[in-house]
């Protein structure tokens, strides 16, 4: 059973920055594409980035340049380094796996689901 728990949020000023982690439990991480996604109060939620088995990344436009998306099989841990933050990515951001190879940012694809950790930017 996959259970995804996120950590590493907090409250920040804009231009600053945050790491945020994803630990995965009851799998090998290795196995599966991952990605983040955020939902700010009263939108959809949306992708943030994603990396597959490979190592390969998709980012959506508005993070391109200022977040990174990186994974460490070996600590079953996903990562989300988010520079020059913004008012706007106030966000529940939330990690997810999917058991299929292909890094993307539809949520129809991701079979797993973290509880989210809160990002604030002022």
């Amino acid at each position: 059973h996959v259970q995804l728990v996120e950590s590493g949020g907090g409250s920040v000023q804009a231009g600053g920055s945050l790491r945020l982690s994803c630990e995965v439990n009851g799998a090998t991480s290795s196995r599966y594409t991952m990605a983040w996604f955020r939902q700010a109060p009263g939108k959809e939620r949306e992708g943030v980035a994603s990396i597959d088995n490979f190592g390969r990344t998709t980012y959506a436009d508005s993070v391109k340049g200022r977040c990174t998306i990186s994974r460490d099989n070996i600590k079953n841990t996903l990562y989300l380094q988010m520079n020059n933050l913004k008012p706007e990515d106030t966000a529940m951001y939330y990690c997810a796996a999917a058991s299929k190879c292909q890094a993307n940012l539809n949520r129809a694809w991701y079979a797993y689901w973290g509880q989210g950790t809160q990002v604030t930017v002022s």
